[in-house]
């Protein structure tokens, strides 16, 4: 029986640890562009949410009374502090609701049962991000309309 050399069974370990650096080497960019991926995907899902939230609040706060029913600058103020941790709006960036990246209307209406309501239209434009061509846009603006019965 021939005995094996020990070189030989460590130039096997080089020759497996080489095709480990080129297999990573080729998924290296799709592994980048996976998570580049998430990474926008999970900012914009938390823009559309918090988007909802705050046509949500805006409602809330306007449908308390017909006195405010059509109060677009008070909601304002409850909306801006639902958005205050998107990155263009934090720190005082945006200070009204009637600018390119904060949109919103608060109306009198008379809702689907015959009822006073109070209807809120919200958009909020999202800051760039890295486009992915074919899934993800560069920028997305989201809009929700949302509807409350007054309730006095």
């Amino acid at each position: 029986m021939a005995k094996r050399d020990s070189t030989d069974t460590r130039n096997k370990g080089r020759h497996r640890a080489g095709h480990a650096v080129v297999e990573v080497a080729l998924m290296a960019p799709w592994i980048f562009f996976l998570f580049v991926g998430v990474l926008d995907f999970g900012f914009f899902a938390y823009a559309a949410i918090a988007t909802q939230n705050a046509a949500r609040v805006a409602a809330l706060y306007t449908s308390s009374g017909s006195s405010v029913a059509a109060d677009a600058a008070g909601a304002c103020l409850a909306v801006l502090e639902e958005l205050r941790w998107l990155p263009n709006v934090k720190n005082g960036q945006v200070t009204n609701c009637n600018n390119a990246t904060v949109s919103l209307t608060a109306q009198a209406v008379t809702g689907a049962d015959g009822a006073p309501a109070s209807r809120v239209t919200l958009s909020y434009k999202t800051i760039p991000m890295i486009p992915i061509p074919g899934i993800l846009a560069h920028q997305f603006t989201f809009t929700r309309t949302v509807e409350m019965r007054l309730r006095d």
